[in-house]
């Protein structure tokens, strides 16, 4: 058991470590090979998400060969007009268009054929219509599609996580309300009042944590998935914080456990938290398809390194970046485990608040630590002593974790007690 949590701490070493010395891109550009036939051409990668800093890219002097990555972002119908003004300026300044499969595109851009233009070429090696060409590069590159598409309708992938969320959580609460012979006619509220506290919650902590502004600036974006700021337009919920969500679980399970259930809350908390952590894995999934909570740039060579051409131009230059929701959902299936045993394995849940204790401690030192690789979310308001505002808001949370675990011995029931019918 010593052996694996020494690997343990030089894993998390090796990270930070990493993190400390991370990877300098001064030009704001990766590096990688185009393979065009049997001929090597060194490029310099270049991606951005915003079409005014692409327009403006060909007038940029850069030395070398380079490859742009394009986004679907840059193409959006609204701003057709500036997309396709803005591939004609790459034609321009020397640049051959291809397609997501390295095909020469030579067809002017039209609002039909306009998603098509994947990337931009510009080399001492023209590329012809018949030459075989590939990308070759020491990191990976993510770039997803949005989502499955329905015919009219696309089903996002971040939405399919969300759905995964809650749909496994309520399965597995099910089984577990079975376990502990609880009627089944208590998992609908606590659904109901789970589903509230989360979204609302994580809606209301990312805004006053990290984008207040919003109160003043676009007030209905707070608790509407629309934006009135610059015309009506629908925009999703584009910002959600953990920290809200728990804080709002905290008071809406409180709700659920006094008047509806009727048991100590400690006793919800312990089997919420099995399915928190859960669910926190498949939004982190969620973030990992939406190109954002990023982590900070990484060594190329890296084995950790991804590029994310979606990435938002909030954290910086698109270059290799660690892939940080993936260590935090990888870390929050790991604390699922651990508790799905506790409680199955163990008496530990007779022990009210031992369970939800040790969750606490353990998924906001996972948050804690990840954050260290992670770019800032948003305006940082809360900082101290080198910590950014995660990291700060994850400490109460742990030390909560501790204290509700020293006073659960005061909650002991039997397990009697525990399966007892309504």
């Amino acid at each position: 058991m010593s052996n694996i949590f020494f690997r343990m701490y030089l894993v998390i070493f090796a990270l930070i470590t990493q993190c400390l010395f991370a990877q300098n891109y001064p030009d704001g550009m990766s590096e990688g090979t185009l393979k065009i036939n049997s001929t090597s051409v060194p490029v310099k990668i270049y991606s951005t998400t915003e079409l005014g800093d692409l327009n403006v890219f060909p007038d940029r002097k850069v030395d070398g060969n380079v490859l742009i990555i394009l986004n679907e972002s840059n193409f959006e119908p609204a701003f057709f007009s500036f997309g396709a003004m803005t591939l004609d300026k790459l034609k321009q300044a020397k640049y051959q268009l291809l397609d997501k499969n390295f095909r020469l595109i030579e067809s002017p851009a039209t609002k039909e054929n306009i998603e098509t233009f994947k990337y931009a070429v510009k080399s001492n090696k023209p590329i012809a219509s018949a030459d075989q060409v590939s990308l070759e590069t020491p990191f990976k590159i993510w770039d997803p599609s949005k989502g499955i598409v329905l015919g009219p309708i696309t089903l996002h992938f971040y939405s399919l996580m969300f759905i995964f969320a809650f749909g496994f959580g309520y399965v597995l609460m099910t089984k577990i309300f079975k376990i502990d012979n609880v009627n089944q006619k208590y998992l609908e509220p606590l659904f109901t009042w789970t589903l509230v506290g989360t979204i609302l919650g994580a809606r209301l902590g990312h805004v006053i944590f990290y984008q207040p502004e919003l109160f003043k600036e676009d007030f209905w974006s707070v608790f509407l998935p629309i934006s009135t700021k610059n015309g009506f337009h629908f925009t999703g919920f584009s910002g959600l914080a953990s920290h809200g969500a728990t804080i709002a679980l905290i008071f809406t399970t409180l709700y659920y456990s006094f008047k509806i259930i009727k048991k100590n809350p400690f006793w919800v908390y312990d089997r919420l938290g099995i399915v928190v952590a859960l669910g926190g894995a498949f939004v982190r999934m969620g973030n990992f398809f939406n190109s954002e909570i990023i982590g900070k740039p990484a060594d190329p060579n890296s084995p950790f390194a991804l590029l994310f051409p979606q990435q938002s131009s909030e954290y910086g230059v698109t270059v290799p970046r660690y892939p940080s929701q993936l260590f935090e959902a990888f870390g929050y299936v790991c604390l699922f485990v651990l508790l799905w045993i506790l409680y199955r394995k163990t008496d530990k849940k007779y022990q009210q608040g031992w369970l939800f204790g040790l969750f606490f401690i353990i998924l906001w030192a996972i948050r804690f630590f990840v954050e260290f690789l992670k770019e800032p979310q948003g305006d940082e308001f809360i900082q101290f002593g080198g910590l950014n505002t995660g990291q700060v808001l994850s400490i109460p949370f742990m030390i909560a974790g501790v204290v509700i675990m020293i006073i659960s011995k005061k909650f002991k029931i039997t397990q009697a007690e525990n399966e007892k019918p309504e």
